[in-house]
């Protein structure tokens, strides 16, 4: 097999208006070839092109372990997963430049996006996967670079991250007073490290009598609750039409009698929308927030602030009238745990966050929460 009939194949077939079976593949092959070919020479044809047309390619074996969490492509011969091992190069590898460029744009495609040379970058989700595409072309990137990132429903209950060693036995109760007593909350930590799992468990101990409504950026949370409701943001398309937004979707969560509204992350000026919900009578709200320690959540918060028209003082006092606390996430290695829990504090007009308990430390201000 030549890369020139491998090629004219590819064109043969990429103008065709028909599924891709193995068949139409090996009469695709045959007839280009223009004579006969061994049978060997027809499956590798079939595994190239196969890979080109369906899926994600070379990529689908990595992105079938349930332990992949992100799969990153740098160059045709650097292939990367991360997952429960942490960062590794695999044996993976495309024929060329050419072949990841022509994946990720097939990808984008199947996103409803564009990525071509007049629009370098693509952010979108593949559809039925729940993978996040993300792909740069040169001259942006030295080399066209693609980032998956697998998003797996969160199910774990508490029970199960205090068997995984997320938190001991004492913190696990402390956690269920917080969802009982309708405490108001963000979980907090960097990318990985876990605030999606714990959020999901948590939402499993709200009183199976209480509404709740979750928007989503994409649909993670999956909590064991009969009155769980998810409604999910939606990109704009090709055309750059049909967006709905986080923050439209938070107004629209208002309006569906909820007792209960969480926001699975908090990354924009949907944090008005959420602060305010907070403060008319809908207690024990939660989302996530990605910060690297709680110190670092009120300037998080002011930046988000700003995004939807809140000045700092403004801010302050909504988040120090509706949310309690926050829980921060850790991840070392392998190794996923509860580091902090932190409370709100307002002092002349500053918001801040003082520590409750930590994990080195243990408990600061017990009595808060017990």
């Amino acid at each position: 097999m030549t890369a020139a009939l491998i090629d004219r194949v590819r064109h043969r077939l990429a103008g065709a208006d028909m599924e891709m079976t193995a068949a139409v593949v090996a009469h695709a092959v045959r007839s280009e070839a223009g004579g006969v070919l061994a049978d060997s020479d027809v499956l590798e044809a079939l595994q190239v092109l196969r890979q080109e047309f369906s899926g994600t390619g070379p990529l689908d074996p990595l992105l079938a372990d349930p332990g992949t969490t992100d799969v990153l492509v740098t160059a045709p011969d650097q292939v990367w997963v991360d997952g429960a091992d942490g960062l590794r190069r695999t044996a993976i590898t495309f024929p060329d430049e050419a072949a990841v460029r022509r994946l990720a744009q097939r990808l984008a495609v199947a996103a409803g996006r564009r990525l071509d040379d007049a629009s370098p970058c693509v952010d979108g989700w593949l559809p039925g996967s729940g993978v996040r595409l993300h792909a740069v072309l040169p001259p942006i990137a030295d080399r066209t670079c693609l980032s998956l990132r697998v998003l797996r429903p969160a199910t774990h209950d508490l029970d199960a991250l205090q068997r995984l060693g997320t938190f001991d036995g004492e913190i696990a109760e402390v956690l269920r007073t917080i969802v009982r007593r309708r405490l108001a909350f963000l979980v907090i930590g960097g990318t990985g490290s876990g605030k999606t799992s714990l959020l999901s468990a948590l939402l499993a101990c709200v009183p199976p009598s209480e509404r709740i409504v979750c928007v989503e950026d994409a649909g993670e949370l999956n909590p064991d609750h009969p009155q769980f409701v998810r409604l999910v943001a939606r990109p704009s398309n090709i055309e750059g039409a049909g967006e709905i937004t986080v923050r439209s979707l938070v107004r629209e969560a208002l309006r569906m009698r909820p007792d209960r509204i969480v926001v699975g992350e908090v990354r924009g000026a949907e944090v008005r929308e959420l602060l305010t919900s907070l403060n008319t009578g809908h207690e024990g709200g939660a989302g996530t927030l990605h910060a690297n320690s709680p110190t670092e959540v009120p300037a998080r918060l002011e930046a988000l602030g700003a995004l939807g028209g809140l000045d700092v003082q403004a801010l302050h006092s909504q988040v120090a009238a509706a949310v309690q606390l926050v829980l921060h996430m850790r991840r070392d290695g392998n190794t996923r745990y509860l580091n902090e829990i932190g409370a709100f504090t307002q002092e002349r007009s500053t918001l801040g966050v003082r520590p409750i308990w930590t994990r080195q430390q243990g408990w600061h201000e017990k009595e808060l929460l017990c």
